[in-house]
Formats: structure tokens, sequence, C-alpha cells
């Protein structure tokens, strides 16, 4: 049975999607780690594209509040033209690996094992158009320091940089994609946030490496996994783990499209897939553990 507290956040959803461009195409309810009572709502384009996204807020969250709403918008205005990608689930890391975000457990959750934390779970894997097993599973703490910070935390709130935050640990080589295992720990702490400029930062990169990353954003998550359909080049969640504002891609790699805001590869792009399977061949090595060989093989100073 539904219970007020359910219908009135239900009305919210309905109410900031329908100014967004989205409906809701189904709610139902479910559990926090916790066990506390969350309701997980399907969204989808308005104008419908097939492409849908759960949105999982706890059944007593109540942003009715103005500071709230307004950033529940915002979130909600950047899904409607993420939902427009062909894979609105995947990013790039910046050593070049597509990842599609999967299975995250809203909202934070306290630390079972009493260390003074708040948790999310979920899962990347890789999307290399190759069926791949690899992927890890991703367990993100953040600290009560940090968690001043976050207005209220609800996956609105939090999903843009939790999974900047697993895309920047990866980079450092603190995560790696197996087949099967543990969870893996990615911290997010007040060093990903300067108090002085009220934002977010993950990577200072160059415009150089901006061109990059985006020729290679579009070649993997329009040419390889979008079937050629356009991808958001402007994604704001991308900006905030580049550091940067939003910017296109140059010209000659990238076909864009009459708004700007979505763009295509070229043939001449699609012709590097040696090189861009290489840079993931690469990016797999660097994260993957090493081993002192001798050590190994029992030769010890022990």
């Amino acid at each position: 049975m539904v219970s007020g507290t359910q219908e009135f956040l239900a009305a919210q959803v309905n109410a900031a999607a329908t100014v967004a461009g989205l409906v809701v195409v189904s709610s139902k309810a479910g559990r926090d780690f916790s066990g506390n009572s969350t309701t997980q709502f399907l969204l989808a384009l308005a104008t419908g594209t097939g492409k849908t996204h759960t949105l999982e807020l706890s059944d007593k969250f109540d942003f009715s509040r103005q500071d709230l709403l307004s950033e529940v918008g915002e979130y909600l205005a950047v899904l409607a033209k993420r939902l427009k990608n062909p894979r609105p689930d995947c990013y790039l890391t910046l050593h070049g690996l597509p990842l599609s975000f999967e299975k995250f457990s809203w909202p934070f959750h306290g630390s079972t094992s009493g260390a003074d934390t708040f948790l999310v779970h979920g899962e990347v894997r890789l999307e290399n158009g190759e069926a791949s097993p690899l992927h890890a599973k991703i367990a993100a703490s953040m600290t009560v320091t940090f968690a001043e910070i976050v207005k209220a935390p609800e996956q609105p709130f939090a999903e843009e940089f939790i999974y900047n935050a697993v895309r920047k640990t990866m980079d450092q080589g603190q995560l790696e994609l197996v087949k099967s295992g543990n969870r893996q720990p990615v911290p997010v702490t007040t060093r990903y946030y300067s108090p002085w400029k009220k934002q977010f930062s993950f990577n200072d990169t160059t415009e150089a490496q901006r061109q990059e990353y985006l020729a290679a954003k579009v070649f993997w998550l329009s040419g390889v996994l979008g079937g050629g359909q356009p991808v958001w080049v402007l994604d704001p969640t991308d900006a905030q783990y580049l550091n940067t504002t939003v910017a296109l891609a140059g010209e000659g790699v990238v076909r864009l499209a009459a708004d700007t805001e979505y763009a295509t590869p070229t043939e001449a792009l699609m012709g590097h897939r040696a090189q861009y399977a290489a840079g993931v061949a690469a990016a797999l090595d660097f994260i993957r553990p090493t081993f002192n060989e001798e050590m190994r093989g029992g030769h010890t100073n022990m």
C-alpha cells in the first residue's frame, strides 16, 4: 500500500520531471542499505527515446525547500539532455576507458564497520563494444567533513561528484576492473572541493587534453556503443571532471548537430579504432596491480 509520504514524494517528482521535459514511467518501493524505505522512479524523456534512468529517493525526502528544489530541477534538466545519448549510462575516463555506471543504491548510508563515513554502493563496467566481463564493485565513502558540503545525501545532490570520484580513482590506478571480486573503496574527501571557489575539482587539464578527451568520448559513446547516434558533448559532469567549463570538440574529428550540443564521429575519427583499442589496453595494464616477481618466486631477504 502506498503511504501518504510516498504519495507526496511522487507528486513532487512528477511536477519537477514535467518541468524538465521528463515523465515518470513507473515507480516502485525500495529499501536502502540500512533497510529504510525508498522509492525508485523510472524516468524517461516526454518525447520518448526508449532510454530510461532510475532516480531513487528516501521516502521521507522533501525537496520543497527552494534551494533543494532548484538543485533537483537542475539535475533533471541535465538528465533530460543526457537521455538523448545512445548510452546515457556511459562515461569516459581520462585514460580512455569507456565505463557504464549501474546498480548504485541511494541514498548514502552510515558505515557499519565503525568508520565515521557515509557510503554508497554501485558498479562500473568496461564498455568496449565486446561484451567485456571486466567490472568493479564500488564502495564510495564520503567523510563527515565532506558530507557537510552536500545539501542532502540523496542521488540528485551526489551522483555527479561520486561518478567523477570513481573516474578519478581509476585514473590514479587505485581501482581495478576484474571478472569477479569484492567491493573496492573510492574515498571522497574535501581535496575534491574548493571552499573558496565553492566548486568541485578533479583534474587539471589542458586544452589539448580536453580536445582529445571529447574526441575519444564521441568515438566510443557514439561511434562504437551508440551506432553513430549523436552524443552530448556539453555534459556538465564531464566539465566538472575535467575542471573546465563545457566545451566543444575540435573540427575535423566530429560532426556537430545543428544545435551544436550533440556530435557524431567523422569517418576519419572512426579510422583510429586500433589507436583507441590500444589506449584501453594500456589503461587496463595501468590499473592492474603489479608484484615484485622475485618476492613472488620466494627470493626475499627475510
